[in-house]
């Protein structure tokens, strides 16, 4: 998918389990990625979903039918081809919602992220940046070293690998 072109769906439900039949609905329903989740408040959850037009409305729809069967859907929305700086900030999103390693587990390295949206690196936290850093596949430092790193250099190394292809950060 072109990310340029990529729309921006918006299912917001209030509670998890009306969220998750959403998803997974949207999800079977039409070539789109859900992206990631946002949890508001008092129980009040949004998921995000990506892809061309006429799937994410489809996909949204059918989102929406399935969480009005299992819970309460408390809006929907399409937005065609968002600003790149929308696309950043579900990037954002998702990273906040990424699980934190702890001390005894090394964090899932080698595994892929789903597809990357345009960013600005130097938006992003120093520790979004690291865990970013932990998970990208052939990030240029590796272990503990990225927890020495500064964010400019960590901004300047994920600037290059884009430079190089974009292949390596995804």
């Amino acid at each position: 998918m072109n990310e340029k072109l990529m729309s921006l769906g918006m299912i917001e439900t209030y509670g998890l389990p009306a969220l998750i039949a959403a998803a997974d609905a949207a999800a079977k329903t039409a070539d789109v990625k859900v992206k990631t989740y946002e949890k508001v408040d008092a129980g009040i959850v949004t998921i995000y979903i990506l892809g061309d037009v006429a799937a994410v409305k489809a996909a949204v729809d059918a989102g929406a039918a399935e969480a009005k069967r299992v819970g309460k859907l408390l809006s929907t929305h399409v937005i065609p081809r968002p600003d790149p700086s929308v696309h950043a900030m579900i990037q954002e999103a998702w990273l906040s919602n990424q699980p934190k390693a702890s001390s005894k587990e090394e964090p899932n390295k080698g595994q892929a992220l789903p597809e990357r949206l345009t960013t600005d690196w130097s938006k992003m936290s120093v520790v979004q940046l690291r865990e970013l850093a932990h998970n990208t596949p052939q990030f240029p430092i590796a272990g503990r070293d990225i927890q020495l790193v500064s964010k400019v250099e960590l901004v300047r190394l994920f600037t290059e690998m884009d430079a190089q292809g974009g292949d390596s950060v995804t």
